[in-house]
């Protein structure tokens, strides 16, 4: 898979809840389909097609971007802003994944434009439930 085709865009700087949301889409047929990102600028620089992702074709936007709240550099929320403020990015869908289920967290991120908001489930197979879960809907079932 290349990074200028790629149909979700997970951006988590968790090493463990990555490697399980990829294991949970592979478990879909999902993951040949996937990019994972550390962090808000990686995010943004793959979106806007700067940095490293210089050059790449921004009209090749993701399905669905799964996006981490807590993360360094930028945070969630702050990437968020960024795609839905954006002509270009802002009809991508972003479904917020995160451990965060602070009110706070969660009204700022509707009132930014988020489609989804999503507390990770701290048990294993909730997780790769609600991650297969994702996958289908917005890979299959969302137009």
């Amino acid at each position: 898979m290349t990074e200028s085709v790629a149909e979700i865009l997970l951006v988590e700087d968790n090493e463990d809840d990555a490697r399980l949301a990829i294991r949970a889409l592979r478990n879909q047929s999902f993951a040949n389909k996937l990019l994972h990102l550390n962090d808000g600028v990686e995010a943004l620089d793959f979106l806007f097609a700067t940095g490293t992702f210089e050059g790449r074709n921004v009209l090749h936007t993701p399905k669905v971007v799964l996006l981490d709240l807590k993360m360094p550099r930028i945070n969630g929320l702050e990437v968020l802003e960024r795609i839905k403020s954006d002509e270009r990015t802002k009809i991508i869908p972003v479904v917020i994944l995160t451990s965060s289920s602070e009110d706070p967290d969660i009204r700022r991120a509707y009132e930014l434009g988020a489609n989804s908001y999503i507390v990770k489930p701290v048990e294993f197979d909730n997780f790769v439930k609600a991650i297969s879960e994702l996958g289908l809907y917005w890979m299959l079932l969302n137009k």
